[in-house]
């Protein structure tokens, strides 16, 4: 049985996409919750190949990232796949899985932080189960720091998460399509992949209305039924308009 240990950030789309691989795996995990930014020092301190979530200690081997995770997790335990065995096949899931890394979930991402910013008590509901070592009010109340890092980093700005949110429709119909033609809509790596970022994304009350009625959303929430966090709506509504007309002006 591979022993593993996986350090995370609670909320994060990406670990939790490595959370259910390892599941779906039957591999036994400890989790390490830690808070954001503070993450990258202390990965650094225990000498992994990168300061970002997730990162998995496996049978010694040190790891980081959901793509090379989710490839490592083949390797140890082959059974049940996350990668099929055709070439094809794999050029595909691996080609949807870098997609799902590189696009949806780092727009999730700067939309879920520009969220945040305008509600930042919804940070508490996120932290449901973890274990963090310093009080959450606590945190929260000295996020401060934390916020300017985040929005530094991953270059979060009003116009940046606009251009996200206008972006988003196309994004899900990319994956209605994947799911239509038999891309996704099983267990592989890339499904994973893209519910993590899904899933995330449905716990703000401001997309879930023009997600979970779409073929994406079911993905979503058969792959990762519960996921911590809610958002009330707080984003505004014109930056909403293109999710409203690609709904049909539903929700």
């Amino acid at each position: 049985m591979p022993r593993a240990t996986l350090y995370v950030i609670p909320g994060s789309h990406p670990a939790m996409a490595v959370r259910r691989m390892l599941e779906y795996k039957g591999i036994e995990y400890r989790r390490v919750d830690m808070l954001p930014v503070v993450s990258h020092a202390v990965l650094f301190a225990l000498r992994f190949p990168g300061t970002t979530v997730p990162s998995l200690r496996l049978d010694g081997e040190k790891l980081t990232g959901s793509r090379a995770i989710s490839k490592a997790l083949d390797r140890v335990r082959p059974e049940p796949p996350l990668f099929p065995s055709d070439p094809a096949e794999r050029v595909a899931i691996e080609d949807a899985e870098r997609w799902a890394e590189e696009v949806p979930q780092r727009a999730v991402r700067r939309i879920l932080w520009q969220a945040f910013r305008r509600s930042p008590d919804s940070m508490r509901s996120y932290t449901e189960g973890a274990r963090l070592g310093v009080p959450v009010g606590l945190a929260i109340k000295t996020a401060a720091p934390i916020f300017a890092a985040e929005f530094r980093m991953h270059g979060i700005s009003d116009t940046r998460v606009r251009d996200d949110l206008a972006a988003l429709p196309g994004m899900l119909k990319r994956i209605d399509d994947w799911i239509a033609d038999g891309t996704l809509g099983g267990t592989t790596a890339a499904d994973f992949q893209v519910a993590g970022s899904i899933r995330l994304a449905m716990t703000l009350d401001d997309l879930r209305p023009h997600i979970e009625g779409r073929p994406v959303g079911q993905h979503a929430l058969r792959l990762i039924p519960d996921y911590p966090g809610r958002i009330p709506p707080v984003l505004p509504e014109a930056w909403l308009e293109p999710l409203r007309a690609a709904s049909g002006g539903s929700a």
